[in-house]
C-alpha cells in the first residue's frame, strides 16, 4: 500500500507492507485523515516516534472477520489499543492502559497509509448525515469534550482558553456550552473572529484579561502559553493543560504550592458525545479547514501544518 513513512524524516513509500488485522481486530481503508500539533511533535523526536503517523481519520471497514456486521461502515476510531487487563483499564481509565499501544504514536501505525487496523471495541459508526471532512474532526473534539468530564463548570466560573489554534477553538467551542463565563485569548484575529462569529469573547490582548480565572486551559503549543495560564489563575484555581511539546517544559512549582493551584492534565475525550456534537451541528468545524491535499503530497501537507498560524489541513486518502 502507499504511506508517509516518519523513519528520520518523513517520506512516501508506494510498496509498504498493509498491515494484518488481529483477532477481534478490523481493516479499514483510509479516507480522509487530519494533521494535529502532536504530529507536528513526532518530527522533532516526541515519543521517538518511527512509522505511519497519523491518528485522526475517517474510513470504510474492509474487512472484520470476528464481526462482519461491521464491514462497509464508514466510522472513526479511539486510537488507544488497550490490554483489558491490567490494573488501569480495570479501573475504568483504559486510555491510561498499562500496556497500551496508540495509533500512529506508540508502538502502532497510524492512519496517512491506505489501511490501518484497530480493535473493533475502538470504532464508532459515523452518522450518514456527517461527512468525511467533519466527521475527521471527531479524535480532536472528543479531547476537548473530555475537559467538562475532568471539571464541573457552572455558568459562574470565568473560564479562560489559551491559544486560537485547532484545538483551542474546538475547546472554547465546548465550553461554551457550559453557559461558564468565557473568553479566548490568542494571536491571530482571523482565527478569533471563528469563535467571534459564534458569540465567543476573545482578546488577543492578555492585559485585557482581569486575573484570577477560576479556570484556565492550556491549548497553545507552546511553552509562552502556561506562563500566561499562569499568571492568569486564581489562588486555588485550575489548570487545564491540553499540550504537548517535545522539548522540556520549566515551571516555578513554589508559585503552584504557595498558591494552591490545581494543575489537570488533559488528553483523550470521549467519542459519542463528540459524534453527537457534528451530528446536532453545535461545534463548528469546517470553519477550521484550511487545505485539503492528497497522500501523494503529504510532505506538503505536513509543511502547511507546520506553517505559524495554520488550521486543520486534511489528507484525502
Amino acid at each position: 500500500m502507499r504511506a508517509l513513512v516518519l523513519q528520520e524524516f518523513l517520506r512516501i513509500v508506494e510498496d509498504y507492507p498493509p498491515p494484518t488485522p488481529l483477532p477481534g481486530e478490523a481493516l479499514i481503508r483510509v479516507q480522509t485523515v487530519g494533521i494535529c500539533r502532536t504530529d507536528l511533535e513526532l518530527l522533532h523526536g516526541y515519543k521517538n516516534f518511527q512509522g505511519i503517523p497519523g491518528h485522526e481519520f475517517v474510513g470504510i471497514v474492509a474487512s472484520a472477520p470476528d464481526a462482519p456486521a461491521w464491514e462497509g461502515r464508514r466510522v472513526v476510531g479511539e486510537i488507544n489499543i488497550t490490554c483489558g487487563v491490567c490494573r488501569m483499564c480495570r479501573m475504568g481509565y483504559p486510555t491510561h492502559c498499562l500496556a497500551r499501544a496508540t495509533l500512529g504514536l506508540i508502538e502502532r501505525g497510524g492512519a496517512l497509509a491506505e489501511y490501518l487496523t484497530l480493535p473493533l471495541h475502538n470504532l464508532h459508526a459515523v452518522p450518514e448525515s456527517v461527512p468525511n471532512d467533519v466527521a475527521v474532526f471527531t479524535e480532536p473534539l472528543a479531547a476537548a469534550c473530555e475537559i467538562p468530564t475532568q471539571l464541573h463548570l457552572a455558568p459562574t466560573d470565568r473560564v479562560v482558553v489559551i491559544g486560537d489554534g485547532k484545538l483551542g477553538l474546538l475547546c472554547a467551542q465546548v465550553l461554551a456550552l457550559t453557559g461558564c463565563d468565557l473568553i479566548v485569548l490568542g494571536h491571530h484575529r482571523d482565527k478569533l473572529d471563528i469563535l467571534a462569529g459564534l458569540g465567543i469573547a476573545t482578546t488577543l490582548d492578555e492585559t485585557a484579561i482581569a486575573p484570577g480565572a477560576d479556570i484556565v486551559v492550556e491549548a497553545t503549543g507552546n511553552p509562552n502559553g502556561y506562563a500566561a495560564a499562569l499568571r492568569l489563575v486564581r489562588p486555588r484555581g485550575t489548570m487545564v493543560l491540553k499540550s504537548t511539546y517535545a522539548e522540556q517544559l520549566t515551571t516555578d512549582f513554589s508559585e503552584l504550592v504557595v498558591r494552591e493551584i490545581t494543575l489537570i492534565g488533559s488528553r483523550c475525550g470521549p467519542f459519542p458525545p463528540a459524534l453527537s456534537l457534528l451530528e446536532r451541528g453545535l461545534v463548528q468545524v469546517r470553519p477550521l479547514i484550511q487545505a485539503r491535499y492528497p497522500l501523494s503530497e503529504a510532505i506538503r501537507a505536513f509543511d502547511h501544518a507546520a506553517r505559524p498560524g495554520a488550521l486543520k489541513v486534511l489528507v484525502n486518502i
